[in-house]
């Protein structure tokens, strides 16, 4: 049995491998990203045989690993999000994890990672409603829903880093996506944290 370390190791390449050939092949980079995320949960969880925390585990190390090879190769950050959520919730609906904190999770780790990564927060937040509610589609769960978590799992991590990401993030997450408007659960301010 490989070590986690070398498995991490070979998944990095994986994921980078995907997203050079989906540019360079038929450019079609939400399917590659979204091939590459489904299956990296699924993996992670048959290695470690626990299912609670090494989801979440699964879903930060997928979206950050995704992120930063969208951003290392210079590929469009609200495809390779949208392709993030609709891969991880692809994944993750495997091991029967709930839905909507899956799609706030990735969401939120994904912002972080883009924040991080210096890249547009606008685009990736974008991306991942998107996501989120062709995800929804896919799951038969509501779009609205579906959207509402991505956006609010966006707003948490934006409102952690500041008003100025936060009002970038906002501006986007609460115009219509694919014709779906969004609807915040939670007001606004409870989302800002600094």
């Amino acid at each position: 049995m490989l070590s986690m370390k070398t498995a991490h190791s070979e998944l990095i390449e994986m994921v980078k491998d995907k997203i050079v050939a989906a540019l360079k092949g038929t450019g079609d980079l939400v399917q590659a990203t979204a091939e590459t995320a489904s299956q990296i949960p699924a993996i992670t969880i048959m290695d470690t045989r626990q299912v609670g925390n090494s989801v979440t585990e699964a879903i930060a190390n997928v979206a950050s690993r995704l992120v930063r090879g969208a951003v290392r190769i210079g590929a469009d950050l609200e495809y390779a999000a949208k392709g993030i959520m609709v891969g991880v919730l692809r994944g993750t609906n495997e091991a029967g994890t709930e839905v909507l904190n899956t799609i706030s999770h990735a969401a939120q780790v994904t912002i972080r990672d883009t924040v991080a990564a210096g890249a547009d927060v606008g685009a990736a937040a974008t991306g991942l409603v998107a996501g989120a509610i062709q995800g929804a589609g896919e799951l038969g769960i509501s779009a609205e829903n579906a959207a509402a978590a991505a956006a609010a799992g966006a707003l948490k991590a934006a409102g952690e880093v500041g008003s100025t990401v936060f009002d970038t993030v906002r501006k986007v997450v609460t115009q219509p996506v694919t014709g779906v408007k969004v609807v915040l659960k939670e007001p606004e301010t409870a989302l800002l944290s600094k």
